[in-house]
């Protein structure tokens, strides 16, 4: 719950800050959800390096799968690198897009871990599933 607190927390200041004036390039939602994204991602990228987060992240990734520590790093690896594209204006909207297709493809190993009851346990899998959309959403919105 709290990637998804502080996406909206995150994208509201900035987009307030936009509207006071403070910086025109935030006066738009898209720009905005940037902002919040970025935050959002080196959050949850935090959790791919630190323990007691990364044990259970690595519990999640099915078993069929080769070196869990090590993908569990790539995936880390990859939502920082998406973090700072997404505040990259001429990268922003690549970054999003590749974001937005690593929630999909990680989103099996969401349903697993909630099925199975492995690793982070933060919510019930429809929650679950209804917050990767409202992520993927933000991610479609911050890709213009």
């Amino acid at each position: 719950m709290a990637p998804l607190i502080v996406l909206v927390v995150v994208s509201g200041l900035a987009r307030l800050a936009g509207w006071l004036d403070i910086t025109d390039w935030l006066n738009s939602w898209p720009h905005a959800a940037r902002i919040g994204l970025a935050a959002m991602f080196a959050l949850t990228a935090s959790a791919h390096f630190l323990q007691p987060r990364r044990d259970g992240l690595i519990a999640m990734v099915p078993p069929r799968l080769r070196n869990p520590a090590g993908l569990v790093t790539l995936t880390g690896v990859l939502e920082l690198a998406g973090a700072i594209g997404l505040l990259i204006p001429w990268a922003a909207p690549l970054a999003a897009v590749c974001l937005a297709v690593m929630l999909v493809f990680l989103f099996p190993a969401n349903v697993r871990a909630a099925r199975a009851d492995l690793g982070i346990k933060s919510m019930p899998l429809p929650l679950r599933g209804l917050v990767q959309v409202v992520f993927i959403a933000a991610l479609v919105l911050a890709a213009f």
